[in-house]
């Protein structure tokens, strides 16, 4: 039995703004330059060789030119290069997000901005607000430090705070530039795979309370729920060192991921009346190959469940939070929800955690 929901109680995902940085750049070009900057031989390049086909991606974009990554050698320069590019990125995916939803931007009322890559006071949505001459008086809520499960998290406070303001319009801003993370001098083999895996892009959310949410086909968000795993934050996340964030990555992430998930899921499912079998389109952020077979496998998916994020992690790569909303964006843009369909919107991350988003059309 299903759980009857007030639909005009839940706010709305309006519309996903997407930003690509303007550099791409195939896989094996990327893997071959930097086995060259590594000066690796042997069966050490071949090994990195494997990392690097191993996380399923075909190409990535990345905020600078190759040739400058070089250059960005302290934590400094890695962190200017995030605020200059970053404000770009998210100004073009924040004007994509609000053209989408017909919404001007001195309509927001509330700005959630989420990264993990790099570090401001005040925060690069300060530039945005500016840029687009947004309110005086709008609010701010920066999130930093989430990774991966930052794109779902921010959605889920979203609309934690539009249960409390119906009448008021958000927006979500993700900016992650991992490249600019990267250590040269890390030879280790979790900065390996991230070299491979990682990649840099924006998005955007505009989001409606429920009492102005209009009547256009998109998706109500009905409830959400947070997973904490204790004793586990060794499992990923940053080292801060003098050269910057360091890549903190287990190989334990996706035995967690395939042991632990599923009791979250179903106990979220089962508090809104709902089953795994009644979840149509399940929107998964792009952890990498390892971590969407654990998904696929603790779900029981079927096999096609989670297409729309290996599509992306091989398209585009690992974007860290902004990932999942790339994903839910492709979905927005296929068309190929239903009314009354669910979606199950999850990302892990740092903590180690999860979130959960439940969505209907």
């Amino acid at each position: 039995m299903v759980q009857e929901v007030c639909p005009s109680e839940s706010p709305v995902l309006r519309s996903i703004g997407r930003a690509l940085p303007e550099h791409y750049f195939r896989q094996e070009v990327l893997t071959e330059a930097l086995a060259d900057e590594w000066r690796l031989t042997g069966e050490t390049r071949a090994h990195f060789e494997r990392f690097h086909r191993a996380v399923g991606v075909r190409g990535r974009h990345l905020a600078l030119p190759m040739a400058r990554y070089r250059d960005v050698d302290t934590f400094a320069k890695a962190n200017d290069a995030w605020i200059d590019a970053g404000s770009d990125l998210g100004t073009l995916a924040v004007q994509a997000a609000l053209a989408e939803a017909d919404v001007a931007a001195a309509e927001v009322d509330h700005l959630f901005f989420t990264t993990v890559t790099g570090v401001a006071s005040p925060g690069i949505d300060a530039k945005f607000i500016n840029r687009l001459n947004m309110r005086p008086d709008i609010k701010r809520t920066p999130m930093f430090g989430l990774g991966c499960v930052g794109g779902a998290a921010g959605l889920a406070r979203a609309a934690d705070y539009l249960r409390a303001f119906p009448m008021h319009t958000v927006l979500l801003v993700s900016v992650e530039l991992c490249s600019l993370t990267l250590q040269l001098h890390d030879r280790s083999v979790a900065n390996m795979i991230a070299s491979g895996l990682f990649a840099d892009g924006a998005a955007a959310v505009v989001l409606f309370g429920g009492a102005r949410a209009g009547g256009a086909a998109v998706p109500r968000i009905l409830a959400s729920r947070s997973m904490f795993f204790h004793d586990t934050e060794e499992l990923m996340g940053w080292q801060i060192r003098d050269s910057g964030f360091q890549v903190l990555l287990a190989a334990g992430v996706p035995h967690l991921v395939r042991t632990r998930l599923r009791a979250g899921v179903d106990a979220f499912l089962q508090a809104q009346g709902l089953a795994r079998r009644n979840i149509r389109h399940w929107i998964a952020h792009t952890g990498g190959p390892k971590v969407l077979q654990a998904m696929e496998s603790s779900l029981e998916l079927p096999a096609d469940a989670l297409a729309r994020s290996w599509a992306s992690l091989a398209a585009i790569g690992n974007l860290s939070s902004a990932s999942v909303l790339f994903v839910a964006g492709d979905l927005l843009d296929s068309r190929a929800a239903r009314p009354g369909d669910y979606g199950l919107l999850l990302s892990m991350g740092p903590g180690f955690c999860g979130e959960l988003v439940l969505l209907q059309w």
